[in-house]
């Protein structure tokens, strides 16, 4: 069966994947494609899928930058439905002879647009509309046979549309949850403007994970990055789906994990039918981070550590291939396209090693979602430990102590990332939020223990709820939880004198701290 499809354009903007996801929500198919996807290559993609429109995604760049990524000169020929949004609306407009300049006020965050025609995209929306904005450039004209559907104070063109093509532009994010109507907008161009049907099913995602390990791995032998979170875990489970008994999982302990992590692990998985090994490296791990600060540095190190320490293993156990449960948001911060910034490097992509000696790196999961991973872990029936626990970073409490790593601050870092989970997890809060732990800082301040001044760490508590880590914020939580977390990690971690609470969402910050 052929899924009707929607391609949307990645110009390296944060959000584009993000558009993929919403479009996916719908039970429409969505692919991410190169920006400069030739028209012949569109042609190809529809003899796997039925491609019922295109979208151009935001960017960081500036139309008029002479590196700027640009789509095929011919895009707009295509008899397909064309969305451009944010850089994408910019692009359309200058291709088609609109006046586009940098604006004299920018526009980033919260903005209320006018609708002057709710048809097509717009359609029933009201008056005013409440929008995410975020660019620099702006449209000020746009030729015949176009015309205007919305504005703003300081953006004459927020939105257009072509009166005889299914072609439309909107300055603004409709991805984004800040968006109040965004939802619609979206749904108004997949179904209204595109006439999709929603034939996509998660079940059928499975499959193509399971035969794509299989083409990947073919009869060889591989092994897979096992930290006993939800990601690794469900790709652990359709890799041992494609290979059965080819496949041997990896746990490596680098000491930065959290309290009794291995033993939940081993615990967890000696239930599957998979040979799984762990290994020890704590002691290589903090030889090689020990006077590490820079965070990208730490990252870096901590992904070639992996690299070896697998590879290490393959060597004994003949495989040739490396499985990892890399997903979408790590790929996106790690800058993995031409165009998009980098914002950290994630240990198992950005942060791998030029050289290796595996054939190939497996990621099964390199096009899902945080919660779209959580309904395959469902569907393949993994446990409910597994299924709904928060994500924790490949690096571990590495990336969450600040500073200069050591064996003292790990232990720190692990007693207070405990407490906050036990306390949050005992006041019933944890099915509504996405993370939260303790972020051991480089600050230390002055307290007073037992009527005397002592001088120790500050703990940041960082708790956000999201809906793919994409963006999130933070979490209002009752002070009586907060107060219980302060108190018991003062009372009980005698090198801690300070607890802070992190109110800041993302953007503009990330949920990890390094």
């Amino acid at each position: 069966m052929k899924y009707d499809t929607i391609l949307v354009l990645d110009f390296g903007g944060q959000y584009c994947h993000l558009i993929g996801r919403r479009i996916r929500e719908h039970g429409v198919y969505s692919e991410i494609v190169a920006h400069d996807i030739k028209l012949e290559e569109i042609k190809r993609l529809e003899e796997k899928f039925n491609v019922k429109g295109l979208i151009l995604s935001g960017g960081p760049s500036s139309v008029y930058e002479p590196n700027a990524p640009k789509p095929d000169s011919h895009i707009l020929d295509l008899e397909l439905p064309i969305l451009g949004l944010c850089y994408g609306h910019q692009l359309i407009a200058q291709i088609v002879g609109g006046k586009v300049e940098p604006a004299e006020q920018k526009e980033y965050g919260i903005a209320y647009v006018t609708i002057d025609k709710p048809i097509g995209v717009l359609a029933g929306l009201n008056k005013r509309e409440k929008v995410w904005m975020s660019h620099g450039d702006t449209v000020f004209s746009i030729p015949a046979p176009f015309e205007v559907l919305a504005h703003t104070g300081n953006c004459p063109v927020a939105a257009f549309r072509h009166k005889e093509k299914s072609i439309y532009g909107l300055q603004w994010h409709p991805e984004v949850i800040h968006t109040k109507n965004g939802e619609k907008m979206l749904r108004n161009f997949v179904f209204e403007v595109c006439k999709c049907e929603a034939n996509w099913k998660m079940e059928g995602i499975i499959e193509n994970m399971i035969n794509s390990v299989k083409t990947d791995v073919g009869e060889g032998k591989a092994i897979i990055a096992l930290s006993g979170g939800i990601d690794s875990s469900v790709a652990t489970a359709i890799a041992a789906k494609a290979l059965d008994n080819r496949l041997t999982a990896v746990f490596v302990d680098h000491g930065f994990m959290r309290e009794s992590e291995p033993e939940f692990v081993k615990y967890v998985f000696q239930r599957f039918k998979i040979s799984l090994i762990i290994a020890d490296a704590r002691e290589r791990f903090l030889a090689k981070l020990e006077k590490v600060i820079d965070p990208e540095t730490k990252r870096r190190i901590i992904g070639e550590e992996f690299i070896r320490v697998f590879e290490e293993i393959a060597e004994k156990t003949g495989a040739e291939y490396l499985v990892q449960g890399t997903i979408y948001p790590d790929r996106i911060e790690s800058g993995f396209r031409k165009f998009s910034d980098k914002i950290k490097t994630h240990h198992n992509v950005a942060g791998l090693p030029l050289k290796m000696r595996f054939k190939k790196i497996v990621e099964p999961l390199r096009d899902l979602y945080k919660d779209e991973v959580r309904k395959v872990a469902n569907i393949l029936g993994l446990p409910k430990e597994i299924v709904f626990r928060q994500p924790f970073p490949g690096p571990g409490l590495a990336v969450r102590i600040i500073g200069q790593l050591t064996t003292e601050k790990a232990r720190i870092a692990k007693k207070a990332d405990r407490i906050v989970r036990e306390e949050v997890e005992k006041s019933g809060l944890e099915e509504n939020l996405w993370q939260y732990f303790a972020v051991l800082t480089d600050t230390k301040a002055t307290g007073v223990k037992g009527d005397a001044r002592a001088y120790g760490y500050v703990v940041a508590i960082r708790v956000v709820e999201s809906r793919e880590a994409m963006t999130a914020s933070f979490a209002k939580i009752p002070y009586a939880v907060l107060e219980k977390i302060s108190t018991r990690i003062t009372n009980e971690i005698p090198e801690v004198t300070r607890v802070v609470y992190d109110i800041t969402h993302k953007p503009p910050a990330t949920i990890e701290w390094e």
